[in-house]
């Protein structure tokens, strides 16, 4: 008899229990198995099967599931591994064992860059470096004492207090003292820094003023014209202030 008929009687769990195992024997039900069937019952359940369960994530990888597992990254690649898994009805352990075995695929942080360059601005940058390896293989040796190279950098007139320096000793529960920014734009000159391999040959300072390619023009003149006085007097290295 099932022992839905025993609940409906209004019979009580042991009794139920009871009932199963002297009629059933060792085949009877846990009295655990029991517990859950009556729970069920309350609830107006009276099936005692088994409910089905998730199919078993694959485990055996094949061509057809990897193929799988790179077209969604590639339609993603912020794809993370637990909605491909998903997807694919596959184990996190098998998600694994496809990126880095099969795919040799790792995840990466963005790296943040100061800026993005234009199309135009990689092409010239691919145009100088095929213009710079065709000057070292004409002359290998040589190659570092025909280059020359140029960095800048704002120079203010201040050292910029930090808030470690600006802490102040106050009384518990005084207010925060205020300090007013000053701006950095008010007196700064833009100094350019020329060296090659033996060593700084000139630094140019210069007033701050528009920044612009007549600019950049004007420092290659006085490059070339502080050379030829080089070549002329021996000197070494020079400070211009323009």
């Amino acid at each position: 008899m099932s022992s839905s008929v025993f609940f409906l009687q209004g019979k009580a769990l042991k009794e139920i229990h009871t009932i199963l195992t002297e009629t059933l024997g060792e085949h009877s039900p846990l009295y655990a198995t029991i517990k859950n069937w009556m729970a069920q019952f309350k609830h107006g359940d009276f099936s005692t099967c088994d409910t089905p369960c998730p199919r078993r994530p694959k485990t055996v990888t094949t061509p057809e599931i990897t193929d799988q597992f790179h077209e969604l990254i590639l339609e993603d690649w912020q794809n993370s591994a637990k909605s491909i898994a998903e997807q694919l009805g596959i184990s996190h352990e098998q998600v694994g064992s496809i990126i880095h075995k099969d795919l040799d695929m790792r995840k990466l942080s963005t790296k943040w860059v100061p800026k993005c360059p234009s199309t135009d601005q990689k092409c010239q940058w691919y145009q100088s470096s095929e213009q710079l390896l065709e000057f070292f293989w004409q002359d290998p040796n040589d190659f570092l004492s025909c280059l020359v190279t140029v960095d800048e950098t704002w120079l203010y007139h201040y050292d910029p207090e930090t808030k470690q320096q600006s802490m102040e000793w106050q009384q518990s529960g005084s207010l925060r003292p205020k300090k007013f920014r000053v701006q950095k734009s008010v007196g700064k000159v833009l100094a350019s820094f020329f060296w090659d391999q033996d060593g700084i040959l000139l630094i140019i300072f210069q007033r701050a003023k528009t920044i612009n390619a007549e600019y950049y023009s004007s420092l290659l003149v006085q490059l070339r014209h502080f050379e030829g006085k080089t070549q002329q007097e021996g000197h070494q290295g020079g400070l211009v202030l323009a």
